[in-house]
């Protein structure tokens, strides 16, 4: 028996809905919903322990998006046909739900808590990244987990200037903004996107659509919930707390580290002098009291801190390292730092620094995209790198943690929309973090569009990028937006974003607002700092290289694009690609070729680094779609020689041959073909077309000798019987010569007994 199913239904307005259902699958999740748009359906379950581990101080949560190739028709690529690690993709979803997720439960829950959505049923209409917030939240509505207010995400186009709520990848294609926007019904909490150059204001109003789409889907969240039977939010152990104590920590600390934070001084020094006031304050204890409540005074001891600082910032407008709010730290560039690298750059601003790559190559270098949602390549890719040194720290290497990926798709998405259209070259940039203090995905940018000029790709226009960062209180309505953040003030403030774009807007954005209510205003107004910020950076950018370098570096491979008739590629192939791989043997090029889907036509990329070898290739493509016209004439130079004329090679299409025949040298009868034209002769030839009687192409060179005085041609032949027998030679009786059967002859099988 079915079990009843509870069910709301979203209207986007513009036709389709999203539906959120519960009491039909995983009923012993301690919350699970089915979110459906279209024929596209995810599940989200969530489970949390009912106690937390010893010792732990934090929130265990796990944020896990799966897309099953099932739900697309699909079989998992690879050996063993099973999904394996996440993808990408997966996983900068992922990075978008815990984001707006984890900042919402309880500061002191620390029992470890699992958040699983799997795409289940794909729909190519729909984007099921943009439904993962939605199912995420809704399931720990329908749970006793404590968790502060529902939310949601959407994405955002514009096409013709019209905002979409959740857009298909079809229209994505059209829109100039792509934007993912997570919130609460009172808050903006996370925006993440690319945009084509759009401005501060633009950005805003996209934002305030989505919030207003949100809006509708929080309710919708509590609405299931009742209807479903809302749940008793379970309790928990609380952490410890002593206001006592915490006034102790906070009068023996506040004012020490306040002077700390007004001496400028640089990262390590700034942390080992708070690192000194707290070993102090812990030496005022006994060692039997710390080992009671000594993780409270570590406790106590960071919210001194973090008051002290913000404190200073919004009463005397001073920084950790000394600067005013709007100020951003010295700056050094350089290009073609690495020798061999097809382009590179340093980027340094203050303590952070990167070292950025760019590597040139085919389209057999794409980067391939196999989710059952998308299938795709890029020839434009970004890695993002980041080694512990950067940081001063030693810990264990894991391979590429999630905000490797989520920092390195940010700096792609910043500079992708500048790479031409018609760029030949597969394009790959990587970031190697060096030195981190303040935001690297940012240093990447920098580093990423100084790289890319510097190895002569043709970029529009150069990118910067900068990370900003909010100060606000409350209760007093004071408020500093801080350009070119520090690390510290990055865990210390109540907004982060980064922001990404040219002289003429914004190309890419990632912003975490932990504040409720932070008012649009306050907003604009940060976007606006952000502005005049990445604009004095790109001033930098710019002085270090001004313009993409006009070639490619001479050790760095040079790229060709032909485009053949179809009819044409198995010719340069040869059988089993002999032909292909020998020229690329002589040349020591690179060649692929592609077949365009629309036309049908060969594209071949030539790729190498000496340009010698790239005129062969392209002579040899010349060469095979050489086609003479009737009548015209060509040179021709003597390849072969046989006893019955010259095998002869177009000098404009070498590799292209035809036969001269003996007849066709001179107008006198030739005994020997070697006493008119010898092998490596060079003269010209008129072409004829194919010959009618041998189906073969035919030229001429006496066609172009004047005929000699009193020559006579000699008569064709005539078409008699020649003695009673046809043009064959045979007698004109049927059956070749025989007459008919008798019809008296037995068959075979009859005669075996005569």
């Amino acid at each position: 028996m079915i079990p009843k199913v509870f069910r709301e239904v979203i209207d986007l307005g513009d036709g389709r809905t999203i539906s959120i259902e519960t009491g039909k699958l995983a009923k012993q999740a301690h919350g699970s919903v089915v979110v459906q748009s279209g024929k596209c359906m995810l599940l989200c379950t969530v489970v949390s322990n009912y106690e937390a581990s010893p010792g732990i101080d934090f929130l265990p949560l796990t944020v896990d998006y799966r897309e099953k190739f099932a739900a697309a028709g699909r079989y998992p690529g690879g050996f063993f046909k099973r999904e394996a690690r996440p993808s990408d993709g997966e996983v900068l979803t992922m990075r978008l739900v815990d984001r707006v997720l984890r900042p919402l439960f309880p500061k002191d829950y620390h029992a470890e808590t699992q958040v699983m959505i799997q795409l289940m049923s794909h729909d190519e209409e729909v984007m099921p990244d943009a439904l993962a917030g939605l199912a995420a939240s809704t399931a720990i509505q329908l749970s006793d987990i404590p968790f502060e207010t529902p939310i949601s995400e959407v994405r955002v186009g514009r096409i013709d200037g019209k905002f979409i709520i959740n857009p298909t990848q079809s229209q994505l294609l059209e829109s100039d903004i792509d934007m993912v926007i997570g919130a609460s019904t009172d808050s903006v909490m996370m925006v993440e996107g690319e945009m084509k150059e759009i401005s501060e204001e633009e950005m805003v109003e996209a934002i305030k659509f989505a919030h207003d789409a949100i809006k509708v889907q929080c309710a919708a969240q509590l609405k299931l919930a009742e209807a479903f039977g809302k749940k008793e939010t379970r309790t928990y152990e609380p952490e410890r707390e002593d206001e006592a104590l915490a006034k102790k920590v906070h009068d023996l600390t506040y004012s020490k580290v306040y002077e700390v934070a007004r001496k400028a001084s640089a990262k390590h020094e700034r942390s080992a002098a708070f690192e000194a006031i707290k070993e102090e304050v812990k030496a005022s204890f006994t060692e039997e009291e710390l080992e009671d409540i000594g993780g409270m005074v570590s406790k106590y001891f960071y919210k001194a801190e973090k008051k002290a600082v913000r404190d200073l910032t919004l009463n005397e407008g001073l920084r950790l390292d000394g600067r005013k709010t709007t100020d951003i730290r010295p700056i050094w560039c350089e290009v073609d730092y690495l020798p061999s690298t097809h382009g590179s750059s340093i980027f340094t601003r203050g303590e952070t620094q990167a070292l950025a790559t760019v590597t040139l190559g085919t389209s057999r270098e794409a980067n391939q995209i196999d989710m059952p949602s998308f299938e795709g390549e890029e020839r434009f890719y970004l890695h993002y790198n980041f080694p512990p040194f950067s940081t001063g720290e030693a810990r264990p290497l894991r391979g590429t943690s999630r905000r490797e990926v989520g920092h390195g798709n940010l700096a792609q998405r910043a500079l992708k929309g500048m790479v031409p259209a018609d760029c030949p070259y597969t394009v790959r940039v990587v970031s190697e973090v060096l030195e981190s203090n303040g935001s690297s995905s940012m240093a990447t940018v920098c580093a990423g569009t100084m790289a890319l000029m510097d190895a002569g790709v043709q970029i529009k226009k150069p990118v910067s990028g900068i990370a900003m960062g909010l100060i606000s209180d409350a209760e007093t309505g004071k408020y500093a937006v801080l350009s070119d953040i520090l690390g510290d003030e990055d865990h210390l403030g109540d907004m982060d974003f980064k922001v990404t774009g040219t002289a003429d807007g914004i190309t890419a954005c990632q912003m975490d607002i932990k504040v409720k209510g932070l008012s649009y205003e306050i907003l604009v107004n940060a976007l606006k700092q952000a502005q005049a910020g990445r604009l004095h950076i790109l001033g930098k950018l710019v002085e270090t290289i001004a313009q993409p370098n006009a070639d490619v570096k001479a050790h760095a491979p040079k790229m060709i694009t032909r485009v053949i008739p179809n009819a044409f590629i198995g010719a340069l192939i040869g059988p089993g690609g002999k032909v292909i791989q020998e020229l690329q043997k002589a040349t020591k090029t690179t060649i692929v070729i592609n077949e365009d889907p629309i036309t049908e036509e060969g594209i071949v990329e030539i790729l190498g680094t000496n340009q010698a070898g790239i005129d062969a290739v392209l002579a040899k493509i010349d060469s095979l779609m050489f086609k003479p016209e009737v009548g015209g004439t060509y040179e021709v130079k003597v390849i072969k020689m046989l006893d019955f004329g010259a095998v002869v090679e177009y000098t404009d299409a070498p590799g292209n041959e035809v036969l001269l025949h003996v007849s066709e040298l001179a107008w006198e009868r030739t005994e020997n073909v070697s006493d008119v034209v010898n092998m490596g002769d060079v003269f010209n030839v008129k072409y004829f077309g194919l010959d009618p009687k041998t189906r073969k192409e035919k030229v001429s060179r006496k066609a172009l000798l004047e005929k000699p005085e009193g020559y006579v041609a000699r008569p064709p032949r005539e078409n008699n019987d020649r003695g009673g027998r046809d043009n064959r030679g045979r007698d004109h009786r049927d059956n070749r010569g025989r007459d008919n059967r008798r019809d008296d002859r037995k068959p075979r099988e009859d005669r075996k007994d005569d």
